[in-house]
């Protein structure tokens, strides 16, 4: 069955930069492992030593996250796209920022406000 996996643009320097692929697959996990065959060093942002997706990568199928379907054994059908997503962080400076005041909202702007 051929499927579409699409590639995060953080990962496709690892795809040729190849936006998606297709290829034949019967379930999500041959598909991933179809695209981590093809391109070996996309293997190690993708699963852990022990083979499992990693925690901070996300994989849907048809807008389906397939951890509350059947994880990498969903079976897919002709058509269906698969997305990976990976989780990206973001962090604050140690550093506080000076606080600015605030604008105030309401009658004195010609604002109404709700209850």
């Amino acid at each position: 069955m051929a499927v579409k996996v699409l590639i995060p643009t953080p990962l496709r320097q690892f795809t040729g930069k190849q936006a998606s692929i297709e290829c034949s697959a019967a379930t999500v996990g041959e598909a991933l492992g179809n695209l981590t065959s093809t391109f070996g060093e996309l293997r190690k942002h993708l699963y852990t030593d022990e083979g499992r997706i990693r925690s901070f990568v996300n994989v849907y199928l048809n807008d389906e996250d397939i951890r509350f379907l059947e994880k990498e054994n969903t079976r897919t059908k002709d058509g269906d796209t698969i997305s990976i997503v990976p989780s990206i962080a973001g962090g604050a400076s140690l550093q506080r920022a000076p606080s600015r005041p605030r604008a105030r909202l309401g009658p004195e702007l010609g604002l109404k406000l709700k209850a």
